[in-house]
Parts: C-alpha cells; sequence; structure tokens
C-alpha cells in the first residue's frame, strides 16, 4: 500500500461502499462517521430540504466529521429515495418493507447519490448523481417470495431492494449509473482521486 493510497478514508462502513472502492482497486481506511443522521435529516426535512439536499448534507456531515480527526481524503457518502417529492427510509421490518414495495410497484422514483470529499475539516469536492428507476407491476405473489428469499437482507437497501442481485427482476427501466445506484458513483470520485494523486495516474 503505497503513502498516497493511504490517504483515503471512507467515512462509512457500508459493506457495499466498501466492496466498490475495493473492487475499483483504491486502497482505504473504512472508519465509522459516527454521525447523528436521524436529527441531521429531520432538521433539514423540517426547513423544507430536498431529498437531493439531504443525500448531499448528510455526505458533507460524514465528511467533515471524520477528517477532523483523520488526515487525507475523507469521503462522505449517503443516499435517499426520492418518490413522488417525498423521501424514504430504510424500513424497519419485512413487512414495512412489501408496503414500501408495494407503494413503488409500477411507479417510477429517484435515487440521490450525495458524495463530499473533505480534508483537514473543509469539503473540497462534491456530487449528487441522480439515478431515475421504475418499478415492473409484479405480482404480490412474486413479491412475498422475493421478500422471502432475500430479507433481511433487503432491510440495508432504502428501496427494500439490492440491485446487484435478485432486485434487479423488480424493474423495468433503470436510467443512470449503476455504481450511483449502489450507494457510490465511481467514475467521477475516481477523477478526484486521481487529480489529487491518490490514486495512479
Amino acid at each position: 500500500m503505497s503513502a498516497a493510497a493511504a490517504n483515503v478514508v471512507l467515512a462509512s462502513t457500508s459493506a457495499i461502499r466498501r466492496a466498490l472502492l475495493s473492487g475499483a482497486g483504491v486502497a482505504y481506511e473504512a472508519v465509522s462517521p459516527g454521525v447523528d443522521e436521524t436529527t441531521i435529516k429531520d432538521s433539514l426535512l423540517a426547513e423544507g430540504a430536498s431529498p437531493r439536499d439531504v443525500a448531499d448534507a448528510l455526505a458533507e456531515a460524514k465528511a467533515i466529521k471524520v477528517s477532523l480527526k483523520r488526515p487525507g481524503l475523507v469521503i462522505g457518502a449517503d443516499q435517499t429515495l426520492d418518490f413522488e417529492g417525498r423521501l424514504f427510509d430504510k424500513a424497519d421490518s419485512v413487512a414495512e418493507a412489501r408496503e414500501r414495495l408495494k407503494q413503488l410497484r409500477g411507479k417510477t422514483h429517484r435515487l440521490h447519490c450525495g458524495m463530499v470529499v473533505a480534508r483537514d475539516g473543509q469539503p473540497i469536492w462534491r456530487e449528487v448523481v441522480t439515478t431515475t428507476l421504475r418499478m415492473r407491476p409484479f405480482s404480490d405473489e412474486y413479491l412475498d417470495a422475493y421478500l422471502q428469499r432475500n430479507a433481511p437482507g433487503v432491510l440495508s437497501s432504502v428501496g427494500c431492494y439490492q440491485l446487484e442481485g435478485e432486485g434487479v427482476q423488480l424493474f423495468d427501466r433503470i436510467e443512470g449509473d449503476y455504481f450511483a445506484i449502489l450507494g457510490l458513483s465511481l467514475v467521477p470520485l475516481l477523477d478526484l482521486l486521481r487529480r489529487h494523486g491518490a490514486v495512479p495516474l
């Protein structure tokens, strides 16, 4: 591991975000940001913030908090689900996941992937990548079988699906960045890391 590569810190313990960075060949350290996401989110929504702005603000809060304690480039990321202008949180139970998927069934929603890179407590780069997804009108029978096969893993996703697995079968149209749907838009992020010498040119 080179000294430059070691200077990348992921302000997240998300398994999928770690897998994305590792798969791209980025050497990094993962650190839990310890941010009270619920309080920040509730405050922003009370002020009328959009789901997109919430993703951006949460990513910034994570990056800044960790970068105050760790040197190098600190990546903060967050993802929000925007359904008809409403922000959906992760489901707390399989029953709630079932109702969530029934709401989304046959309709279009958007995912906002917010990313902020901070250094020494200051944001130096930010981007929000939005993808649009439309669920097919699947049957109740398929839905129940899907949840039986994939619970409780679906509870880790705000949309109650994991696109890298069977969740892709829930859709009939997907527009945008696949990596952003998983939680980290790699192409613009890797460009930023290259420009700062954190990964090889």
